[in-house]
């Protein structure tokens, strides 16, 4: 079975992106049903589903086809920002039928989103096995699954899991799913965007950009100056980006080699540093939207800043304690 899926890893990969697609074109389908701007919504989400399912076939068939998909792209861009990408009207539940099913289901309604978490960390383990599925070069080639493979395996089994402890009917699904891509909206494109843009900085040489910046003002000797300029660096080029991954690369080669590591700085605990010190970035940006702006709009709050408000707090003062950290062990 190892085997079978790592000959075909491709080709599965490319399934579960066309199951994604087809969730999105369900939506995009949903939303002619919307008052406001239902062409806009139906495009927004017929597009994205059709670069979800397609976009692998439309850049290997047509020597243009890295132009088409960046069209679209951009069309997904201009109907998000004139406001054409709008949540439908959906029936909402009374109180009575609300407290009913609360009931009924009790906790068990956590079991799911549990499972997706612990299925993806078991089928992330299985390159730590080692079975050995291929030689490449005179070396064993171990099984592994791949993140597209992780991610939607692990949802659609979760997925199976709450219809069975629901038993929620298709069409119940099929609305409260595409009333929550809705509520989540454009965001949806940011960690993948995002994530793209980390790639083209670090080509880019943004980062020695960065670096040449940084030594106009801090001198190479200087340590404290130093950590100082990286773990700030870190924290507003992670709320620039939304990506701490994505602005660890560009930040760590332009400030933390140089004016850090450069000073006796320990690679690996500075690295781990920078990292987690990126992060309370994280905690303060809606560029961070899977984080930060998701989940106000699934728990619908009235200020969408509300989750950014409420970790600012937290996100603050933690910032100077990894550059505490980072002066006091980072240097050993």
């Amino acid at each position: 079975m190892f085997k079978f899926i790592y000959a075909n890893s491709a080709i599965i990969d490319e399934v579960i992106y066309i199951l994604c697609g087809i969730v999105c074109i369900m939506t995009g389908i949903r939303g002619l049903k919307n008052k406001k701007a239902p062409i806009g919504t139906f495009l927004f989400w017929t597009l994205l589903g059709i670069l979800f399912g397609a976009g692998k076939f439309i850049i290997d068939s047509n020597e243009h086809g890295g132009a088409i998909v960046g069209g679209c792209l951009m069309l997904l861009g201009a109907l998000t920002l004139t406001k054409q990408v709008q949540i439908g009207e959906f029936k909402a539940q009374d109180e009575e039928q609300k407290e009913a099913y609360g009931k009924k289901v009790g906790n068990k309604i956590f079991i799911p989103a549990l499972a997706i978490g612990v299925i993806a960390m078991i089928m992330a383990q299985f390159k730590s096995f080692k079975l050995a599925v291929d030689v490449k070069d005179g070396a064993d080639v171990f099984f592994g699954f791949t993140s597209a493979q992780t991610l939607g395996i692990s949802s659609v089994l979760a997925i199976i899991i709450a219809l069975i402890i629901t038993k929620a009917k298709y069409s119940e699904t099929k609305e409260d799913t595409s009333k929550m891509l809705m509520q989540i909206g454009s965001s949806s494109l940011l960690p993948q965007l995002l994530g793209a843009l980390g790639t083209v900085f670090a080509a880019a040489g943004v980062g020695e950009i960065i670096g040449s910046g940084v030594s106009a003002v801090v001198p190479p000797e200087a340590k404290v100056l130093g950590v100082i300029a990286y773990c700030v660096g870190m924290v507003v080029f992670t709320m620039i980006m939304g990506n701490a991954f994505a602005a660890f690369t560009v930040i760590t080669l332009g400030v933390g080699v140089p004016f850090v590591i450069a000073n006796g700085g320990n690679p690996a605990i500075i690295g781990a540093l920078g990292m987690t010190c990126g992060y309370c970035g994280t905690l303060l940006t809606p560029m961070a939207a899977n984080f930060n702006i998701v989940p106000g709009a699934i728990l619908e709050t009235k200020d969408k800043y509300t989750i950014i408000k409420a970790q600012a707090p937290v996100a603050i003062p933690l910032i100077v304690v990894h550059i505490i950290l980072m002066l006091l062990i980072g240097f050993r």
